[in-house]
C-alpha cells in the first residue's frame, strides 16, 4: 500500500506542475449536441419511434474540446480554428468561454460551423445528425486570418507565460480547417514551439512537422502504414524493403471521417491489387485483385480475423504469422517503430477505444495501458481527454511511461455516462488520491485523520456519502451497493467493523475473513474513495467525525427505522436504504460453501444379496434427493 500511495503522489506531483502551461490548439473545431428524449409510442406514419424532448445540451467538439480538456486540465489552452458566424457558432464561443479557454478563433461567414447532433432515448443514441461541408474550403481571406491569428495567439501565450515557449496541439480531423498553407506554416515555424502534439486522421500529410507526439487510432495508424507501402508520400523505406508495385487509394469513408478509429476506407486503385504487409513491414506479394473504384460499405471498417487484422478485405491486410491470432495491441506494437519512423514523432501512441493504448518512444520499450469497456455513447471526446493529458505531460517533461499512465486515467475517468467527455484536474488528483490543493488522501486511512480527511473534501464542496457493515465474503451484491451509494455524492467513506465487532454481532465462526483482507478489497474499489476500521458495535461515533450528507444502509426496511436514522438527520444528513441484491448474501455463500465441504453419507453394509441392494435408496440429509447406494464389500 506505501509504494502504492508514493506512486500516486509522484503522478499527482506531474499534474501539479503543468499548472499554467501553455498551449495553443489549431485545427478543426466543432459542436457536439446531445438531445434527450423519451418515447412510449410509434408513430402512425411508419414502425418510428415518436419522440419528446426533455433536454439538450451542448459541448465543445473536436479541437475545441482538445483545448477545453486543456484547461480544465489545469493548462492555458487558447483556441485557433474557423467557426462560422451561425447560432452554432455562438453556442461553441459560449462553451470555450464557460471553459476558460482563450478563444481566438476565426469567424467565417460565409463557411457554417460543424455540428453533430446526437438524439437518444433511454441513453441509447438513435441517430446522429451531422452538418457542415469538408469540401467548404476556406477562401483566401480565410486562410490569411488563420495565418494572422496563429501567428499572434503564438506571442501572446509566449508574452503571457514570461517568454517561455508555448506547445503546439495540432487536431486534423479532415473538415478542411488546416489546408496546405496553414499545414506548410505550422511546419515551417516548428521551432517557435517547445513540445508539438498531432492528432490527424491522415498522418501522412504531416510528416514535416516532426512532432514530439502523435495519437492515431489503429485505423489511422493503419492507414498510415497502407499509404506507406504504396509509395505515397511517406519516407525512405528502410534498407531492404522493396517498393510498392500496385496503385493504392486510401479515401477517408463516404461516412464521417471524424467517426472514430473503426472507420477507414483502403482499397486498390482500377484494376490493382490488394497488398500484404507482414508484422515486419516486410511485403509478401500481391493477395488478388482489390476492388475497383470506392470500398462498398461493408469494405468501410478494420476487421479482425482468425489470423490478424483484415483491412477492407480485398484491399490493404496486415498481419501477423497466420494463425498466431494476434489482436490489435500485439500488432500495434510490433509497428511503433515503424509508425515513429514515418512520422517523424518522437513518441507514438496508438490508441486501442476501449482497450486501452500502446506507446512507444525512442527506447523502443512498448508500454501497455488498459481501460474499462464502457457503452460508446459516454466515449465521445475521449481520445480529446487522452491527447490533452499526454500533450501537458510531456511538456512537462514527464517521462514517457508518466506521460501514458496519466493520459490513460485523463482518458478513463471521463467515461462515467453519456456526453461529450472532460476531464477536469480536480477529478484526476482525486484519482490519484489527491485533493487540488495537493494534500494526499490515502484510501486507508485511521480514524484520527478522519476528521481532517473529511474537512478538505468538504471545504473542496464535495458531498460525502457514508455506509457501514463487516463485508465480510465480498461478493457482487455489495459491489452493486457501494456502487449505488456512490451515486449519491462525490465520494464514499465506508466504515468496516473490527474482527472483535463481528464476532459480537454475527457469532464465534466469523468472519470469515479477517478485516486486514476485508478493507484491502474494499479498497481496491473503484467506487470506495475511503475506509475506515472502527471497533465499536454501532458506527455512531464515526457518524458523529464524518457528519455525512447522505448516510447508507443497506435493505428493504423504511429509513425511519434505520438506528443511527435520528443522529445523521440531527447533524444535518439524509438517510438512504438500498435494497439488496436478491440471493447475494455473505451467509448465503457460507452456507454453499458448508453444504459443499460436508462429506456425503456413507450407505450402510449389509449381508443381503446384490440383486437386493441395487435396488436400495436412501435420501440425502442435505438435498432430500433419493441416491442408490453402491454395491456391499
Amino acid at each position: 500500500m506505501a509504494g502504492a500511495a508514493a506512486e500516486q503522489r509522484r503522478l499527482a506531483t506531474v499534474v501539479e506542475s503543468w499548472l499554467g502551461r501553455p498551449v495553443l490548439v489549431v485545427g478543426d473545431a466543432m459542436l457536439d449536441e446531445w438531445r434527450f428524449a423519451e418515447s412510449d409510442r410509434l408513430c402512425r406514419e411508419a414502425p418510428a419511434p415518436v419522440l419528446t424532448l426533455r433536454r439538450r445540451i451542448s459541448a465543445a467538439g473536436g479541437a475545441a474540446n482538445t483545448a477545453v480538456n486543456i484547461a480544465t486540465l489545469g493548462g492555458r489552452a487558447l483556441l485557433v480554428a474557423p467557426v462560422g458566424a451561425d447560432v452554432a457558432g455562438d453556442e461553441l464561443h459560449d462553451c470555450l468561454d464557460r471553459a476558460g479557454v482563450w478563444d481566438r478563433t476565426v469567424g467565417q461567414p460565409h463557411r457554417p460551423t460543424p455540428v453533430k447532433r446526437r438524439m437518444l432515448a433511454g441513453n441509447q443514441i438513435l441517430l446522429r445528425e451531422d452538418s457542415g461541408d469538408p469540401e467548404d474550403a476556406l477562401d483566401d481571406d480565410g486562410v490569411r486570418d488563420l495565418l494572422t491569428a496563429l501567428d499572434c495567439a503564438t506571442e501572446e501565450l509566449k508574452a503571457a507565460a514570461g517568454g517561455a515557449t508555448p506547445t503546439l496541439v495540432v487536431c486534423d480531423y479532415g473538415l478542411g480547417a488546416l489546408p496546405a498553407p496553414v499545414r506548410a506554416w505550422l511546419v515551417a515555424n516548428r521551432e517557435r514551439y517547445t513540445t508539438v502534439a498531432l492528432d490527424a486522421h491522415d498522418l501522412a500529410d504531416w510528416r514535416g512537422l516532426a512532432p514530439t507526439v502523435v495519437t492515431p487510432s489503429f485505423a489511422e495508424a493503419t492507414r498510415l502504414l497502407a499509404r506507406a507501402a504504396a509509395g505515397f508520400g511517406a519516407a525512405p523505406r528502410p534498407a531492404g524493403r522493396t517498393a510498392a508495385g500496385p496503385d493504392l487509394h486510401l479515401d477517408h469513408p463516404p461516412v464521417d471521417p471524424a467517426d472514430g478509429p473503426s472507420e477507414l476506407s483502403v482499397g486498390a486503385a482500377p484494376g490493382g491489387a490488394g497488398v500484404r504487409l507482414s508484422a515486419t513491414g516486410d511485403r509478401s506479394g500481391v493477395v488478388g485483385t482489390g476492388p475497383t473504384g470506392e470500398p462498398t460499405p461493408g469494405e468501410d471498417r478494420v476487421a479482425m480475423t482468425v489470423d490478424g487484422l483484415s483491412v477492407t478485405g480485398t484491399g490493404v491486410t496486415l498481419n501477423t504469422a497466420a494463425g498466431d491470432g494476434v489482436d490489435r495491441a500485439v500488432l500495434a506494437e510490433s509497428r511503433l517503430e515503424e509508425l515513429r519512423e514515418h512520422t517523424g514523432a518522437d513518441v507514438v501512441a496508438v490508441t486501442l477505444d476501449t482497450e486501452g493504448a500502446v506507446v512507444g518512444g525512442a527506447d523502443g520499450e512498448p508500454r501497455r495501458s488498459h481501460s474499462t469497456p464502457v457503452p460508446a455513447s459516454h466515449a465521445v471526446g475521449a481520445g480529446d481527454a487522452y491527447l490533452a493529458a499526454m500533450t501537458l505531460a510531456l511538456a512537462a517533461d514527464a517521462p514517457l511511461p508518466t506521460a501514458a499512465q496519466l493520459a490513460q486515467l485523463a482518458a478513463t475517468i471521463t467515461v462515467s455516462d453519456t456526453g461529450t467527455c472532460v476531464c477536469r484536474r480536480e477529478d484526476l488528483l482525486a484519482a490519484l488520491g489527491t485533493t487540488s490543493d495537493g494534500t494526499a488522501h490515502p484510501t486507508l486511512v485511521g480514524t484520527a485523520e478522519l476528521a481532517a480527511i473529511v474537512g478538505d473534501h468538504r471545504r473542496a464542496g464535495r458531498s460525502i456519502v457514508f455506509t457501514n457493515g463487516c463485508f465480510d465474503v465480498l461478493h457482487p451484491g455489495h459491489v452493486r451497493y457501494l456502487e449505488q451509494a456512490r451515486a449519491l455524492g462525490d465520494l464514499l467513506v465506508v466504515a468496516v467493523n473490527s474482527d472483535g465487532s463481528v464476532r459480537r454481532l454475527k457469532g464465534p465462526d466469523r468472519p470469515v475473513n479477517p478485516v486486514e483482507d476485508r478493507i484491502a478489497l474494499l479498497a481496491a474499489l473503484s467506487c470506495v474513495d475511503h475506509v475506515v476500521v472502527f471497533e465499536e458495535d454501532s458506527p455512531a461515533a464515526l457518524i458523529e467525525t464524518v457528519r455525512p450528507d447522505v448516510y447508507v444502509k443497506g435493505g428493504d426496511y423504511p429509513p425511519e427505522m434505520v438506528p443511527e436514522a435520528p443522529l445523521v438527520r440531527r447533524l444535518g444528513g439524509q438517510v438512504r436504504t438500498l435494497g439488496y441484491v436478491p440471493d447475494r448474501s455473505t451467509s448465503a455463500i457460507i452456507e454453499r460453501i458448508r453444504a459443499q465441504a460436508t462429506p456425503a453419507p456413507q450407505p450402510p453394509q449389509s449381508t443381503r444379496s446384490p440383486q437386493s441392494t441395487r435396488s436400495q435408496s436412501t435420501r440425502s440429509p442435505q438435498s432430500g434427493a433419493p441416491q442408490r447406494t453402491g454395491r456391499s464389500a
